[in-house]
């Protein structure tokens, strides 16, 4: 039997492949119900009341289960939450889902893997044949320290649920990333004041160009990388103009080199000075913060949009190949380990328009070398010289990513999406779904 951990998007993904497959598995969710950090009720979700997706639905959906017509082009997170129930049961996987248990502790027991579990109170133990850890990447806040005390609430957008905590309070909004962006037009409606830092450019992108989801539109004409880059980013300063027109800086980079903002609203209050831009901080003293170009203001909150580090705290770093001065592991594809044939990272990979097909496609590959190595397949053995060989490789696509943290494990999508699906082929394929 294999262990598929958590039971977000990424694990039902992986459950789904392991099923199509007819490979035994049993998932390990820590909450009573699926959907990952897309179910604000479970305790361990990131998401706001006011989250959406990004992307919109037709770029993110799981191919062989599309969003129903009546779901908003940009679904709510609890529309989401809906739909990924929805897929559990179209798929019969809550019998194989073990509910409120959570995996403390994998460690290597001969050819398997030992799990140390906690469940109804009580510490059990199992035994598996191999491990996929899809339990997320969103899930430990990253948390720089402030270049002095700060005598008001400090709190992270890990912990943001709701905008009331902003009544009648001076914020100040550090990080200009998606979650940033839309907490700050979040607090405009209910903070006295409200300040965001932003300490690099950014691109800005709207959700709609002509009432159609902005990433829907130009997909029938592949264009060149390089081409592509220009012909966006001259339509977005068309669109947009330049972050500049708004006070913030400009990006430093080309687009698609590191996240995007997706989202308008943001410099719209930014206009209409609902919102005001501020430099990187160079000290805090109380409640009082300075800025690096000298200005200063006196804030209550200040709230941390400083994303996330990886983290997968049941097992040793070393077994996934990970070394301690490394912002993620050294894998093959982001999911192989060259320390073990069982142990699979899953998800741990982003792209801009990878969508949650992309990381269907990672499961039904690993889905198919275990079928492929269950019955000796050469093609199995040819994929574990080629793990030992490439760990660590990124497919970049001649993409230029900012060399940050949260950008270690980036790939170009199309790269990325043709390696998986021609490495799935090698190993004979993997049936059951449908694959666009």
């Amino acid at each position: 039997m294999y262990a598929v951990i958590g039971a977000g998007p990424m694990g039902l993904a992986s459950a789904r492949a392991l099923q199509a497959a007819g490979l035994p598995f049993r998932v390990y969710e820590a909450h009573h119900g699926v959907g990952g950090l897309w179910d604000i009720e479970n305790p361990h979700s990131t998401v706001y009341e006011s989250a959406h997706l990004i992307s919109s639905k037709r770029m993110t959906e799981f191919a062989e289960f599309p969003m129903a017509d009546t779901v908003a082009p940009y679904p709510h997170h609890r529309e989401l939450r809906t739909y990924f129930q929805a897929f559990a049961d179209h798929f019969a996987l809550r019998p194989h889902i073990a509910f409120d248990t959570r995996v403390q502790q994998v460690t290597p027991d001969g050819d398997g893997w030992r799990l140390a579990l906690e469940t109804a109170g009580r510490r059990v133990e199992e035994r598996v044949a191999g491990v996929l850890l899809a339990s997320g990447t969103l899930h430990h806040p990253h948390r720089p320290a402030l270049p002095g005390p700060f005598t008001g609430r400090l709190m992270h957008s890990a912990e943001y649920k709701s905008p009331s905590v902003f009544d009648g309070q001076r914020v100040l909004v550090v990080g200009c990333g998606n979650s940033g962006a839309d907490i700050a037009v979040d607090a405009v409606h209910h903070a006295r004041a409200v300040d965001l830092s932003v300490r690099r450019g950014y691109w800005f992108v709207p959700k709609f160009v002509r009432g159609r989801p902005a990433d829907a539109i130009g997909g029938r004409i592949r264009l060149p990388r390089a081409l592509k880059q220009r012909v966006d980013a001259a339509l977005i300063r068309l669109l947009m103009g330049r972050p500049s027109d708004y006070g913030l800086p400009d990006p430093d980079h080309r687009l698609y080199e590191s996240h995007p903002v997706v989202n308008s609203l943001v410099l719209h209050h930014l206009g209409h000075g609902d919102i005001r831009a501020r430099g990187d901080l160079r000290a805090v003293d109380g409640r009082r913060v300075t800025f690096a170009d000298g200005a200063s203001a006196e804030y209550d909150l200040i709230l941390q949009a400083t994303g996330y580090a990886l983290d997968y705290p049941y097992i040793d770093r070393a077994l996934l190949n990970w070394p301690v001065d490394a912002a993620a592991p050294r894998l093959y594809l982001n999911v192989f380990t060259p320390l073990s044939p069982t142990l699979f990272v899953m998800g741990m990979v982003e792209a801009a328009g990878l969508g949650w097909e992309g990381r269907a496609e990672q499961a039904r590959m690993v889905a198919a070398y275990l079928r492929a190595r269950s019955s000796g397949a050469p093609a199995a053995a040819a994929l574990d010289r080629t793990v030992q060989q490439r760990a660590g490789e990124r497919l970049l696509g001649g993409m230029h990513y900012l060399p940050l943290d949260r950008m270690a494990y980036y790939v170009h999508k199309d790269s990325y999406r043709a390696a998986v699906k021609a490495q799935t082929a090698a190993l004979g394929g993997s049936p059951g779904s449908r694959q666009p």
